[in-house]
C-alpha cells in the first residue's frame, strides 16, 4: 500500500476546504438542542457526501439567560444588539454563513439581517418552504409563549399559503412553562409528552390541523414521532440544519 505524502494529504484536505463553506453557528439556545443540531449537522453532512470527510463549522454558545432577560422586559433592541455582536464573532472566526439553532431569536430576525456580517438561514423561512413542499395547509405552532404570540412565524408562513393556529392560552401556559422548567434542562418526563400529545389531538378535533411545527427546538427532543394520529410533525431543528448542510455544499 502507497502511503500518501504530507503533501498529498494537505492538496486533499485543501481541496476540501475549498469546495465547502464553512457554516457559523449561534447555540446555546438552548444547549441540549445545540448537541442535536451538531449531531444532525454531521449525519446530514456525511449522508449527502460520503467520502470520510466531516463538515467544518463553528459554534458560539451564547448565554441563554441573557436572551430570555431581554424577552421578558420586551426589549427587542437589546435581543437583537446582543445576537449581532455574538454573531460578529462567528464572522471574525471564519464563518462564510450562519444559523442560529433555536426559533425564539427569530422574533428580531428580519431587524438583524441587514445589519448581518455573513449571511444566515432563517430557521423560520426553511420550516415554511418545507411546509409547503409538503402540501400542508393547516398547521398547529408549538413553541415558547414568545414563538407562539410574537407573530413572526404567522407572517412567513401565511406568506405561504398556509394556515397557522396557535393552541388556546390556557394550553400556551403549560408548553411555555414545561419548556423552560424540563426541556431546556434535558428533563423529558412521559406526563409532560402525554399532555403535549393531547394538546395536539384536541387541535385536530377543534381545528382539523394536518401537522405541527415544533417551533422550539427542545420540543422534537420529547416529541420525537415523525407524526401522529396522521398529524405530521415538523423538526424545525432538522429542517433548519438540512437547509445548512445544502448551502454548506452548494
Amino acid at each position: 500500500m502507497t502511503i500518501p505524502s504530507v503533501e498529498t494529504l494537505g492538496y486533499f484536505l485543501q481541496e476540501h476546504a475549498q469546495n465547502m463553506k464553512t457554516l457559523g453557528m449561534i447555540g446555546g439556545v438552548g444547549p441540549e438542542s445545540t448537541i442535536d443540531y451538531y449531531k444532525n449537522l454531521i449525519v446530514m453532512y456525511r449522508e449527502r457526501k460520503p467520502d470520510g470527510h466531516y463538515p467544518q463549522f463553528v459554534i458560539n454558545s451564547i448565554d441563554l439567560q441573557t436572551g430570555i432577560d431581554f424577552l421578558d422586559a420586551d426589549n427587542l433592541d437589546g435581543m437583537a444588539g446582543f445576537l449581532l455582536r455574538e454573531i460578529d464573532v462567528l464572522a471574525k472566526a471564519g464563518a462564510d454563513f450562519g444559523i442560529i439553532a433555536a426559533n425564539t431569536p427569530h422574533i428580531v430576525f428580519d431587524d438583524l439581517a441587514p445589519k448581518l456580517p455573513i449571511p444566515f438561514i432563517s430557521i423560520v423561512n426553511a420550516a415554511s418552504t418545507y411546509a409547503k413542499t409538503r402540501g400542508l395547509k393547516r398547521l398547529a405552532l408549538l413553541g415558547t409563549r414568545y414563538t407562539m404570540q410574537a407573530g413572526f412565524y404567522q407572517r412567513v408562513i401565511r406568506n405561504d399559503g398556509i394556515d397557522l393556529i396557535t393552541p388556546e392560552l390556557a394550553d400556551q401556559d403549560y408548553i411555555h412553562e414545561k419548556y423552560f422548567a424540563e426541556l431546556v434542562p434535558g428533563i423529558f418526563l412521559p406526563e409532560t409528552h402525554d399532555k403535549f400529545m393531547a394538546i395536539v389531538d384536541r387541535m385536530k378535533s377543534d381545528h382539523g390541523i394536518e401537522g405541527v411545527t415544533l417551533a422550539g427546538t427542545e420540543l422534537a427532543l420529547i416529541l420525537r414521532e415523525e407524526s401522529h394520529n396522521g398529524i405530521a410533525f415538523l423538526d424545525t431543528g432538522k429542517i433548519h440544519c438540512q437547509a445548512a448542510v445544502e448551502e454548506m455544499l452548494g
